[in-house]
């Protein structure tokens, strides 16, 4: 029920791709933070608007890759390729694709033996399957994808799937970020979802202790209720907080703009740049600018009102190369967003 009020969340937006655009970026902050990254969701968006001084480049560039991962494979389902191995490496080849980890063999299944935790195999938390057992156990699992030997509702079987894929961590970097992606492209392709807006990173992040001991239990004792439990929890709490910050983003963009229409004449460029907001919640007056096809003088006078409002915020504190936030929010957004210590 969770989940389905959560797919419904194009009634409460009047624009959803908004919220969607917002929402894959905090997923891939998150996700990319559970590996070690240190970037933001600030920092990820002023590297997309090309004006990122001082920005960790490594670490956004990882994030980035992982947006462009998930676009890719959403793509791919869309076009009627089946969640496969094939499409598993095309996803993992995008997202390694120049960062750490990129010398490993990207879009490549491992040929030499990994482990987690530890300096060598004999002292690791988990030592994966052997490279020769790597295919028959990646073929077992691509067989439970389409549901062989047995047909399983989604949400069972995207909880069983990234424990699996956890388990085989068949490439030799970019496992834990290629199984969390796993469980979105599952319920999209299973249907469960229209869109990508089901993201447990910021679930696994704050539980990350009991998230790993849950996997580690499964191998070791075969826990899988302790697992299933853990997980669908995840599922009803992460879906329940994206629907409310869903209308909470609805209620802050309809009191925004009656405040910009309380402007009277002058709010007619104010509610096109609120409009590009939404999409973009970190700008400059020359991206602005361009975007909309309104003069710089315009845009700045514009933006310059806002900050007035309240609504954005400058965020350099220089003479040049100024950034306005939509601070608000962005700050909803940011919720959990925080890069681990």
């Amino acid at each position: 029920m969770a989940v389905g009020r959560l797919d419904g969340i194009s009634a409460l937006l009047p624009h959803p791709d908004i919220f969607l655009y917002a929402y894959v970026r905090k997923e891939a902050v998150v996700s990319s933070q559970i590996e070690g990254t240190q970037s933001s969701l600030s920092d990820l968006l002023m590297y997309e608007l090309e004006a990122a001084p001082g920005v960790p480049v490594d670490d956004v560039q990882e994030v980035s890759n992982y947006v462009a991962a998930l676009d890719h494979g959403l793509k791919r389902l869309r076009e009627g390729f089946p969640l496969s191995l094939r499409l598993i490496k095309e996803i993992h080849a995008i997202l390694m694709s120049g960062v750490r980890g990129g010398t490993k063999e990207p879009g490549e299944f491992r040929r030499s033996q990994n482990w987690i935790g530890g300096s060598r195999p004999g002292t690791a938390r988990f030592v994966p399957p052997p490279p020769d057992e790597l295919m028959n156990c990646l073929g077992a699992l691509e067989k439970f994808m389409h549901d062989d030997p047995v047909a399983t509702p989604a949400l069972i079987k995207a909880a069983l799937v990234h424990v699996q894929f956890e388990t085989i961590h068949p490439f030799l970097d970019g496992n834990g970020r290629l199984g969390r992606l796993l469980i979105t492209f599952l319920l999209c392709a299973e249907g469960v979802m229209n869109e990508p807006l089901l993201y447990l990173s910021l679930y696994f992040k704050e539980h990350r202790s009991e998230y790993y001991d849950h996997l580690q239990n499964v191998r070791r004792t075969g826990d899988w209720d302790g697992w299933m439990r853990f997980f669908l929890h995840g599922v009803k709490q992460t879906a329940e907080q994206a629907v409310a910050s869903a209308r909470r983003l609805r209620t802050l963009f309809a009191t925004d703009l009656e405040r910009i229409t309380g402007l009277g004449r002058a709010s007619g460029n104010i509610i096109r740049i609120h409009q590009q907001l939404q999409l973009q919640p970190v700008t400059s007056v020359n991206a602005i600018a361009a975007k909309l096809d309104m003069a710089v003088n315009t845009a700045r006078s514009a933006l310059t009102q806002m900050q007035t409002l309240g609504i954005v915020r400058e965020i350099t504190g220089g003479k040049y190369g100024r950034l306005y936030a939509y601070d608000a929010y962005l700050s909803i957004l940011s919720e959990g967003t925080e890069p681990l210590r």
